[in-house]
This record gives C-alpha cells, structure tokens and sequence, in this order.
C-alpha cells in the first residue's frame, strides 16, 4: 500500500494554529512520526488563502525536508499554487491533485512529463461530480487520453474515484469499488487511491467504518490511500489486508512491520 501521510494539513486545528505562529517544531516533529511509520509520501496542505499560499507551502515543505528525505506530496486545490511549489521540493513528489476540470491537466502534465513526478487525478469534471460509475469511466477515458498525449504512463498517476459519505449513499461503496475494478482492470499498473475518512463523515464511530472501507477498497484495488500512518490499528490492518488478498508472500512484510513495532508494541 502506498501511504499518504495526511496529517500535515492546515485544516487540522492544531497544524493550522503551528501555521498562524510559525512554530517550527510541530510540523517537524509530525514529518519525522509520519516518517518513522511508514509514509510513502508526506502531504503537505497550507489551506491557506490562495494569496498566502505559496510562501506557506514553501515554510513547510522546507520544514519537512529538513528532517526527513521521504518525497513530498504537494496539496492544493490551486493548479496554479501546485505548479509554483514544485521547486521547492528536493526530489520528484506527488502532485494532489488535477481533474477534468478547468484545464488542471493542462496546467500540471506538461510541467510533470519528463520527471518522475506522480499525480493525483480526480474523476470530476467541468460538469460537476459524477453520479453514476458510467460518468466517472467517461471522466477517467478522458484524463487518460490527456495523460497518454504528455507520455505520462499510468504507473505515475492515482486515480480517485471520488468516495462520498457513506450516509447519503444508497448503495454503500458498490458503485465506488465497481469503478475502482474497472480501471485495474484496463490498466492494471494504475494507482487507485482516495481520503479513507470521507466515507463516514456525519456517522459515529467512524474509525469503524473507515477500517471497514479500506478491507473492501483494497480488495476492489486500492493500493493507495490519504491517512494518518501513525495510526497503529489502520496500519495493521493494512498489512493484514495485503497478506490475505495474496499480496505479502509468506506473510514476510506483516511479521517485519509487526517486529518493527509500526502497529503493535510487543
């Protein structure tokens, strides 16, 4: 599983109050946990103003590398904001993200097309969210057909099927997990990724639903997820999960994990 590291975002209270006062140690200190359990990828959200965004995102970023060489992902809704901030980063990262919406790939792909860049993809588009698996496999053809003009191979991109409230759902996850297993299925070296706790928003316990999410989607084919790798009970989940689809021949990275303490203290 590639792990996204979510918790350097400004939307969560307490980095956005380290943003407000500058303090250093707190955005450091959380690139080093996320890190130490296992990030892929550290993202990284100033959710900021789009005027202030920049310099925030260069403030943290610097941070980040100050203490750990594990590639960046670059947060923003800003296409533009994105493209500006991809200097910053000291080796090629993860762009989070573009969709058919606006011109965003026309803004990101050229800029990422001869690097080892990767990027998130969203299956949205002008017409607003998708409702039917139908639509969001339009959106997709199209983003691929995008990504294929710019020698973008499919391995560099992680595809998010966009994954609602579970609440307002009436069908659970079925659509989301049949779109998931019909881009494996047409190419089968695509990332599928997405935010594990979009699912319960508006539901109690939610860290129930969302363990319950990522067993389902990872069978469906995510190999990719935005989450907190700090936590111990959804990494070991994980590592069971790989070990059960087959994943982890003799179950040699669960027993590693386990020894190296990422999600049970011996």
């Amino acid at each position: 599983m590639i792990i996204i590291g979510e918790k350097i975002n400004g939307s969560i209270p307490l980095v956005g109050k380290a943003i407000a006062e500058k303090n250093a140690d707190i955005i450091r200190d959380l690139a080093k946990r996320e890190t130490d359990t296992g990030a892929t990828f550290i993202d990284v959200c100033a959710s900021v103003p789009e005027a202030h965004e920049v310099e925030t995102l260069k403030w943290l970023v610097d941070l980040v590398q100050s203490v750990t060489d594990t590639p960046i992902a670059l947060d923003s809704p800003s296409v533009k904001t994105l493209a500006a901030a991809i200097p910053f980063c000291n080796k090629p990262g993860l762009i989070n993200s573009v969709s058919g919406e606006g011109g965003k790939m026309e803004v990101i792909f050229p800029i990422i097309a001869e690097t080892g860049w990767q990027c998130v993809a969203l299956l949205c588009d002008d017409s607003g969210l998708p409702k039917t698996a139908e639509k969001r496999l339009e959106v997709f053809g199209n983003i691929m057909t995008r990504a294929k003009t710019f020698g973008i191979a499919p391995a560099r991109l992680h595809i998010d099927p966009l994954v609602e409230m579970l609440c307002t759902s009436e069908d659970g996850i079925g659509m989301v997990t049949g779109v998931m297993k019909e881009i494996k299925g047409q190419y089968p070296d695509i990332h599928i990724t997405g935010g594990a706790s979009n699912i319960s928003f508006n539901l109690p316990a939610r860290k129930f639903v969302n363990r319950a999410f990522i067993i389902l989607s990872m069978a469906a084919g995510m190999d990719s997820a935005i989450i907190d790798p700090t936590n111990p009970d959804m990494i070991g989940l994980i590592y069971a999960t790989e070990a059960l689809l087959g994943y982890d021949e003799m179950c040699i990275e669960f027993i590693t994990a386990f020894r190296a303490g990422l999600f049970e203290k011996k």
